[in-house]
């Protein structure tokens, strides 16, 4: 059968465009991959994404998207995107196991790859047995951050915005705590408990692809490889497969640049899809 990689974006643009750039640089690697993206909806304006995954479509056939059925949230007053976004994801694992199945009948799977709002899915890919990925767009910085969570969260009892401290991240500069992500500033809300959890998920993953190169960020990238985010856990493997970035090509329909992914000379990504389709396991 021929071989496939599945990506699993949350519903916002931007976060579909960057893992339609993801699938294309696993396309330069080994052009015979059929890339799957798995697209939800949510009850939120998340910017238009029709006209530019007709485009993609249409011009690059590797790239293959399917639509999830539409889930029904339970009754809610939250007006948070951050939170509608989790549960939204997280009822939708029936589905996503549905479509890898379905998927997995013509093409062999060998990973899928999701965003920080779509870990709830890798409990359906672990249990498929097949290998769960996440995809950090943000860089080595921000990836220090999230897997350090946990270990914040474990040694504070204070609210993020009550605080009033320095949070020491390993691999980053010191960080005022109020400057966290607003999501996660407060401690009751169900928003900072849907991203602890989240964190919660990156040591049990097959391994972590994050957008950036080692000379970019030198320091974060040494302390991950390091382990020292995860103090009390495991380290999945660091794929640095940055800089990912696309080029100026023509605008689409609803104004978003579908050009080609541009690489640098240094073959980025080839050691993670070499891991994909059974190669090497080298990180760095």
């Amino acid at each position: 059968m021929e071989e496939a990689i599945v990506l699993y974006p949350s519903p916002p643009i931007g976060h579909l465009i960057s893992m339609v750039e993801l699938g294309k640089l696993l396309l330069t690697q080994k052009p015979s991959l059929s890339i799957h993206i798995l697209i939800t909806s949510v009850p939120y304006d998340s910017g238009s994404t029709a006209a530019y995954i007709a485009n993609v479509a249409a011009t690059i056939p590797s790239i293959k998207f399917h639509h999830l059925p539409t889930v029904t949230l339970p009754s809610t007053k939250t007006t948070h995107h951050e939170e509608l976004t989790f549960e939204v994801l997280r009822l939708s694992n029936p589905q996503v196991r549905e479509e890898l199945l379905s998927i997995s009948k013509n093409y062999t799977i060998h990973g899928l790859v999701v965003d920080v709002f779509c870990c709830a899915a890798l409990s359906v890919s672990k249990e498929l047995n097949i290998p769960g990925y996440h995809f950090s767009s943000s860089g080595a910085g921000v990836l220090a951050l999230f897997l350090y969570f946990p270990t914040i969260h474990n040694t504070t009892t204070k609210s993020l915005k009550d605080l009033k401290s320095l949070l020491h991240i390993p691999g980053v500069p010191p960080i005022p705590s109020s400057d966290m992500p607003i999501p996660v500033l407060n401690r009751d809300d169900k928003s900072y408990e849907n991203f602890l959890d989240s964190s919660r998920t990156f040591p049990e993953s097959a391994g972590i692809v994050v957008n950036t190169f080692a000379s970019l960020e030198a320091r974060a990238v040494k302390t991950l490889s390091e382990g020292l985010c995860v103090p009390n856990n495991r380290t999945p493997p660091i794929y640095c497969i940055g800089p990912l970035i696309a080029t100026e090509g023509p605008k689409d329909d609803a104004g978003t640049r579908n050009g080609t992914v541009k690489r640098n000379s240094f073959r980025v990504g080839e050691k993670w899809s070499q891991v994909l389709v059974g190669g090497s396991e080298s990180t760095f």
